[in-house]
């Protein structure tokens, strides 16, 4: 099938053998002309006609720039052949797919790959094994270790994001898999679809979560760990990431080991989330300049992306390569500002938790100041409100009004006095919690906010860890990933702890013998032990968020 839609032909269903010798299935977006022109490859597990996929990749637009553009389907996805299994074969079809498109009619021989979320990490998993022909990669909203924020986080199963992403790539499993049998093939869909929407009241609750019974019994591949290589980049790349996306501190680690490399690397980072790259986020507006169609009230993202790849892949010596290479939209100043590299120069502060729930950026002074405690209940957790996060569409993500949750009694909270100045944090956080629990095990959720002058609490970046064997007082390093934030002057600081942040991450039922012994958390809620957890602020426990202030900003 061949069309030309404004200059643009599109050939559908190319086919490129791996060396095991699967066929892989692609379409071709090729400018007006003879060429030669550079490829721009990307990777899917959606479908590579899927109205979403197409909408975010503009593969027309890039074409009419110049390139050469392929969408292929992944192994064991809509038109492609073979098994689908999450992340295991990118790295070689990976490299397999680079060498092929290097040679079609009308390639010069140069490739680039492009493309957000799974997409991104076929990037990775390609620049890995080094294909010859691979010249440059803008990866966007991706992971780099799978065990900090797509399978696991500090130990936390991601329960909302593995089991709402498996059970949305099941239609196409399900529908291959039964493609023989209707019969078979319909009562499968109907299960999966009653799992979908039954996420909130029954899937989630499911036990062991981690052994995800529903997608168990449907059959349904799901990511596992193992597949990660932190290698520097060899080629340039532009990273781009979303302050509230699920996958923000892998992106930004990617960024770091690409620049190792001492190849060009360039980072973008906006106020957005996975799927959302407009101004308003969450219960957030920030302004027109946010929104990725017209970044900075300029160029929009793509545009940007595709001007980043001529500067690598069809250089004009007469172009300026001055600016610095990292842009990020700084939240509360409400602007984009350049840095010369992430994370830029900072100053590491630490904020207390002090006694009455004041935070204070003064240590506490004594040694006898008791704990604050809570009880933490598997059967009643705390419930997911925002945050970087990608979770079924009931659960969206960005900055949220924290006081409902904040108002739990198995919420800490700890507020500073209102800033005389701007605050201004850019970098990586972290909070330092002495606790402990009457618990064989538990979760420690720790949470920064802006509170603004009328009260409302919003969410700026969060973490958890989980931690065995917790009967004694310890101190717990908790990784709120990064952000890049300015508290304004009258706004307060708040730090909330908790041991659960539901259905994001699974609840950790405080001993083994409890999952055993449950099967149905809402049937049996008293099946699980509730603990007793404390908090320590006192000299010698000093429990503190660090946050890395600007060093220009710093006194």
């Amino acid at each position: 099938m061949n069309i030309k839609p404004l200059e643009v032909t599109i050939e559908s269903g190319l086919e490129a053998t791996m060396r095991d010798g699967t066929v892989l299935r692609a379409d071709t977006y090729r400018p007006a002309g003879d060429g030669p022109w550079p490829v721009l490859l990307t990777r899917t597990p959606y479908g590579r006609q899927d109205a979403g996929v197409l909408s975010r990749l503009d593969p027309i637009r890039a074409a009419a720039r110049g390139y050469l553009v392929v969408i292929q389907d992944c192994r064991g996805r809509f038109g492609s052949q073979g098994r689908w299994e999450p992340l295991v074969h990118e790295g070689t079809d990976g490299y397999d797919t680079v060498c092929w498109a290097a040679t079609l009619p009308g390639s010069d021989g140069r490739v680039a790959m492009y493309g957000p979320s799974y997409l991104g990490y076929t990037q990775w998993a390609a620049i890995h094994t080094l294909p010859p022909d691979l010249r440059a990669a803008v990866p966007e909203f991706t992971w780099a270790d799978p065990d900090d924020g797509l399978i696991t986080r500090g130990g936390a199963y991601e329960l909302g994001l593995v089991t709402h992403w498996t059970l949305t790539l099941g239609f196409n499993v399900l529908q291959r898999r039964y493609a023989g049998s209707s019969t078979r093939l319909r009562r499968q869909l109907e299960a999966l679809n009653t799992a979908l929407d039954g996420l909130i009241g029954h899937t989630y609750w499911e036990l062991p979560a981690d052994e995800a019974p529903t997608l168990r019994r449907l059959g349904l591949p799901k990511p596992m760990a193992g597949h990660w290589s932190a290698t520097p980049a060899p080629i340039p790349t532009l990273t781009v990431a979303g302050w509230f996306d699920a996958f923000l501190q892998g992106s930004l680690d990617n960024h770091r080991s690409a620049r190792a490399g001492g190849t060009p690397a360039a980072l973008i980072v906006g106020p957005w989330s996975h799927d959302n790259q407009t101004s308003q986020i969450g219960e957030t507006d920030f302004g027109p300049i946010a929104d990725a169609a017209g970044l900075d009230g300029d160029r929009s993202l793509l545009e940007r992306e595709l001007d980043w790849l001529d500067r690598h892949l069809r250089p004009d010596p007469d172009t300026e390569q001055g600016e610095p290479p990292v842009l990020l939209f700084v939240m509360g100043a409400g602007e984009w500002r350049r840095f010369p590299a992430w994370p830029p120069d900072a100053v590491d502060a630490p904020w207390y938790l002090r006694a009455g729930g004041r935070l204070s950026p003064d240590a506490p002074p004594r040694s006898d100041s008791p704990p604050d405690t809570y009880y933490h209940d598997p059967g009643d957790p705390v419930p997911t409100l925002g945050g970087a996060l990608l979770l079924a569409p009931q659960f969206p993500a960005g900055p949220r009004d924290q006081r409902l949750v904040e108002q739990r009694d198995d919420v800490l909270v700890y507020t500073s006095e209102p800033l005389r100045t701007p605050l201004e944090v850019v970098g990586r956080i972290t909070v330092h919690l002495f606790a402990d629990t009457t618990a064989r095990s538990t979760d420690w959720v720790a949470r920064l906010c802006d509170v603004d002058i009328d009260g409302i609490s919003h969410n700026i970046t969060d973490g958890v860890l989980r931690t065995p064997d917790s009967d004694r007082t310890a101190e717990h390093v908790i990784d709120l990933w990064s952000t890049a934030h300015v508290f304004l002057p009258g706004h307060r600081l708040r730090v909330q702890i908790a041991s659960s942040c539901f259905p994001r991450w699974d609840r950790n039922l405080g001993s083994a013998d409890a999952a055993a012994e449950s099967s149905e958390a809402p049937t049996v809620p008293n099946a699980m032990p509730i603990a007793r957890q404390s908090v320590y602020h006192d000299a010698a426990r000093p429990s503190r968020i660090v946050l890395p202030i600007l060093r220009s900003a710093a006194r």
